[in-house]
């Protein structure tokens, strides 16, 4: 099924084209595209995505943009739910901050509410708030600056100059053994709990938060997955296949592919972000002040 994202929609698809910003002359302009799939394997699709994006100067200015992508876990209806519940409760939060409302603030507010949403889901769906839960990671742009908020181990990558840098770290109990020093990288990356969550939404009524805030630059791609894609495929294939010059599209189908040929045991989720245009800013008081 090919659907095509414009506005503030969200979908669970098998593939989506690219969507270009609003002309924004000498402001924030970006392009993205998306693709989801269920992999080889997987009956269904326990992946959702979503975005939010300004529809004037003026929202630009005192929203931006927001994308997400969430990994549900559970089992395939229960994980579907918990994905789709955590995207859609993020989305209408952030259409419904206040304006200018800093994103580094906003974004782990929104976060939790969509964690406290999915437990509350969790509990009236008859599983006792217990076995569903998702992964999420969003990521908010305003003038020169991407905000990154996750939980879990749905990753986003900043691809610049020919490399893609993680701007996320995994939630999951074989990194958390690496960083307390009990295992190896290369230990952590081969261990039976490489793809056990130590931090997800929905398993309890509150979940600490990770924030990390980003200057972005003209050319700059930043690449929203969930694990189905950076399980199987390394940061150096990402870059690769992001600096041929092709379209966003053609390198979120080339993720994608790439992913289920090398693996295609689970979901695989891209959103490829890419920046065409910044505006510079300085902030003084709390109020932002363009920088020439």
């Amino acid at each position: 099924m090919l659907e095509i994202f414009r506005g503030q929609r969200t979908a669970r698809a098998s593939n989506a084209v690219a969507v270009h910003g609003p002309p924004l002359s000498s402001m924030l302009d970006i392009e993205f595209a998306q693709v989801t799939d269920c992999g080889r394997v997987r009956p269904g699709n326990e992946d959702y995505l979503g975005h939010v994006a300004p529809e004037s100067p003026e929202e630009a200015r005192t929203h931006g943009w927001l994308f997400a992508v969430a990994d549900g876990v559970g089992g395939h209806e229960l994980g579907e739910l918990a994905s789709q519940t955590a995207i859609e409760t993020l989305l209408a939060g952030f259409r419904a901050a206040g304006k200018g409302e800093p994103l580094p603030s906003l974004l782990p507010r929104l976060v939790q509410a969509a964690n406290g949403r999915v437990f509350e889901t969790g509990i009236s769906s008859g599983s006792g708030g217990t076995g569903m839960a998702t992964t999420l990671v969003a990521c908010a742009l305003r003038y020169d600056r991407a905000v990154v908020a996750h939980v879990g181990d749905s990753r986003c990558y900043l691809i610049r100059g020919g490399e893609a840098r993680v701007l996320t770290r995994d939630h999951t109990v074989a990194k958390e053994h690496e960083r307390l020093g009990l295992l190896s990288a290369e230990e952590a990356s081969e261990a039976d709990t490489r793809h056990v969550l130590s931090r997800s939404l929905g398993g309890e009524l509150f979940v600490s938060v990770e924030v990390t805030d980003h200057q972005v630059l003209p050319g700059d791609i930043l690449l929203l997955c969930s694990d189905g894609l950076h399980g199987a495929i390394s940061s150096k294939e990402i870059a690769r296949i992001a600096s041929n010059g092709s379209s966003l599209e053609v390198m979120a189908r080339g993720m994608v592919s790439l992913a289920n040929e090398k693996d295609g045991g689970d979901n695989v989720t891209v959103l490829l972000i890419r920046v065409q245009n910044v505006e510079r800013v300085a902030m003084y008081r709390g109020r932002p002040y363009k920088l020439r």
